[in-house]
């Protein structure tokens, strides 16, 4: 074990180097590291929420809407489904979260079901037919139309999901450094903004559904119609602005802002701040194919269930770009553009829990826990030397300062935010480091007083230890496995931390200290363990 093999050499000369390179940039100012050669690393440790400031927000995704939404889209596409092949219909309606109509022609009730399931809903490998929706046969005529169960489950799961990567691509777009989003149980979103210090602009941002499409406005329906409830199927009643608080649109949207390249702030002929968009070649087709057809008529540019914009069309647009004018202050245009940039929501976010953390707080954690450290590693230091000796107990302090720089180098390479529990993991992986010392130690002088020479009562302290240790280690990881994998936010800063200081510490309290003690006896030949 004691044997100074070249590969060890080399291994801890490589390790000390690398922690070195990466560990320099969190001690130097800003200034200086810009100075440095591009091949140099850079990076530092990002700070968490709680060290440096900024904004927490908890959102649960509103996956009722998200239903309510998908069988309003199921009740349109029933009705385009059927009428497109002449088999005529009454009583269409959404009850119970189901989609239910009666078949006029009694002899065309199998085929419209048969339609029904070849032409609505998705593929969905969950379910037995093959498709997210299931079509079931009932008396007088009657077709029962809904999800399966399995596909809502999926939905909801998959709004989470397309929630967070919206989220992040959004901060993104504001500058901010680092966000930290994270799922919490089954529809809850996570979002720490270290650094961000306008939580109001940012919920601005982050909680707009920014559900954008265009849609033909209904001017069949007078206001004598509206007053008195009196709306045709296809279409419904939406806010609108100040020159008109209420208009009628068709509820088949001719292009979404799914279908949306790019979006910028702009001007329009007037000067005023504006929107300008441009579709993709799907969304060119569809806009120049709606806007050649209706000539004359105006269509309604729908943003989150309000219509923002409801101009004439002139004439066709084949080119696939536009611009959406309105009250918009510069601002605005650049927020709803940048929201449309970053895609919309699948579902609401309803706001859970908002905090914010002053940046004065977040320094007064740093230094906090620097004092926690540092007064952690004196007792260490201390505790071993008066423990081991100046000679053993200063090799195992050498090997702990490199292993806490070694932690602060993969935490800085991998980008890894450092949180105060992460901190509380740091000093316990100081203790756990030097845990590793001690059976090494108490080892070394078992087999001293069993009468061994001192090389081979030293070579079976570690031979024999490393059973121990490496029991001990992986525990260790095993517990911070779980709290990674099940935790959040602070809990998995503190499971991350651990987890790095378990590979470091097992690397530099055997191999490292093997290698500084082997050159010991190399030089000195003891005839007696000074321990």
């Amino acid at each position: 074990m004691l044997t100074l093999s070249r590969w060890k050499i080399v291994l801890v000369t490589l390790s000390v180097i690398f922690g070195i390179l990466f560990t320099l940039p969190n001690l130097l100012p800003q200034k200086t590291l810009d100075g440095f050669p591009g091949w140099l690393p850079k990076q530092k440790l990002n700070l968490g929420l709680d060290l440096q400031g900024g904004s927490y927000l908890m959102y649960e995704v509103d996956t009722t809407a998200l239903r309510q939404e998908r069988l309003k889209n199921l009740v349109e596409d029933v009705r385009t489904v059927l009428r497109g092949e002449q088999i005529a219909f009454a009583e269409l309606a959404e009850v119970d979260g189901t989609v239910r109509l009666r078949i006029t022609d009694a002899g065309r009730v199998d085929d419209a079901a048969n339609l029904l399931r070849r032409s609505v809903g998705s593929p969905f490998a969950g379910s037995v037919s093959g498709r997210d929706v299931s079509v079931a046969k009932r008396d007088d005529q009657r077709l029962e139309v809904s999800f399966v169960p399995e596909a809502a489950a999926n939905d909801a799961a998959m709004a989470v999901e397309q929630s967070i990567e919206t989220i992040r691509r959004r901060i993104d777009s504001l500058g901010t450094k680092e966000p930290n989003i994270t799922r919490q149980g089954t529809d809850r979103i996570v979002i720490q903004a270290a650094g961000e210090s306008d939580p109001e602009r940012l919920k601005a941002v982050v909680g707009k559904t920014a559900k954008l499409t265009f849609q033909m406005v209904d001017d069949s329906v007078t206001p004598g119609d509206i007053a008195a409830g009196r709306i045709p199927p296809g279409s419904e009643v939406l806010p609108g602005d100040d020159l008109q608080p209420v208009y009628v649109v068709r509820k088949r949207a001719l292009v979404s802002g799914d279908e949306l390249v790019d979006s910028r702030q702009s001007f329009d002929e007037r000067g005023a701040p504006a929107v300008s968009f441009k579709f993709n070649g799907s969304g060119s087709r569809k806009f120049g194919d709606a806007t050649a057809r209706n000539v004359g008529k105006r269509f309604a540019i729908v943003l989150d269930g309000r219509v923002i914009s409801a101009p004439v069309i002139n004439g066709a647009i084949p080119g696939g770009s536009g611009i959406i004018t309105g009250s918009f202050t510069v601002q605005s245009a650049s927020d709803l553009a940048l929201l449309l940039r970053s895609g919309a929501l699948p579902a609401p976010l309803k706001v859970e829990q908002q905090n914010t953390v002053g940046a004065e707080l977040g320094a007064d954690a740093v230094r906090a826990g620097a004092v926690s450290t540092l007064v952690a590693f004196i007792t260490i230091v201390v505790f071993m030397i008066l423990s081991y000796g100046l000679l053993f107990g200063g090799i195992s302090v050498i090997a702990l300062v490199i292993n806490g720089m070694l932690i602060v180098a993969a935490m800085s390479l991998t980008q890894a935010t450092l949180t105060l529990p992460g901190i509380a993991g740091l000093i316990l992986t100081l203790a756990v480091a030097v845990d590793a010392n001690v059976l090494i130690y108490e080892r070394m002088r078992d087999e001293a007083r069993a009468g061994k020479s001192p090389i081979m009562a030293a070579d079976a302290g570690f031979s024999r230890a490393m059973t121990t240790i490496v029991d001990a280690n992986i525990t260790t990881l095993v517990a911070a496995g779980i709290m990674f994998a099940f935790g959040a936010g602070p809990v998995r800063g503190f499971a991350w931390t651990l987890s790095i200081g378990v590979f470091t510490s097992v690397f530099t309290a055997v191999l490292v200290s093997q290698l500084l003690i082997g050159w010991w006896f190399r030089a000195a030949r003891p005839k007696k363990l000074p321990i």
